[in-house]
């Protein structure tokens, strides 16, 4: 797993509509979450999604983007993020690049960690946590991370187009 400090690989990878999704061109207007988990529609991978869109608002209102990779086709990535109404990117990593510059690879190749990052708009990698069992800790990690920047007055006003 990478360490706070580290600097957070760049990638470009296909998102579940087939558009590119680059960490860069993401950092650029703020800074990101993001998750790595095995497959869509397992349940501890949806239980962990779903956390995770139930916190989305709260996300968005510090100014945090949310992606989640995993090695699914786009056409997985839609049907699930369609069927539990997922309000974030999911990024399609079938060869594992990103998997594999983020640690997050499973023993022997197999499988994907669960690991959640907190990228800074430096591209540096600013805390991180895996926990591939104890699914709740991403959500708690994601809470704390909304919890530090509404501290210090990150809070940013909701869009009003």
């Amino acid at each position: 797993m990478l360490k706070p400090g580290d600097v957070a690989p760049e990638f470009v990878l296909p998102d579940e509509a087939g558009k590119d999704v680059s960490l860069k061109e993401l950092l650029r207007d703020k800074p990101v979450i993001l998750y790595f988990y095995p497959a869509d529609f397992t349940p501890g991978c949806t239980r962990e999604a779903c956390a995770i869109r139930d916190i989305h608002d709260d996300i968005v209102s510090v100014g945090l983007t949310v992606i989640g990779i995993s090695p699914q086709d786009g056409a997985s990535h839609l049907k699930f993020k369609d069927k539990h109404n997922l309000p974030f990117t999911l990024v399609c990593d079938p060869e594992k690049v990103a998997i594999r510059m983020y640690d997050a690879d499973g023993p022997l190749g197999f499988g994907v960690r669960r690991i959640t990052y907190l990228v800074t708009q430096g591209q540096k990698i600013q805390d991180a946590v895996q926990a591939n069992i104890q699914i709740d800790q991403h959500k708690k990690f994601i809470e704390k991370a909304v919890m530090l920047r509404e501290v210090a007055g990150m809070k940013v006003a909701p869009d009003t187009e």
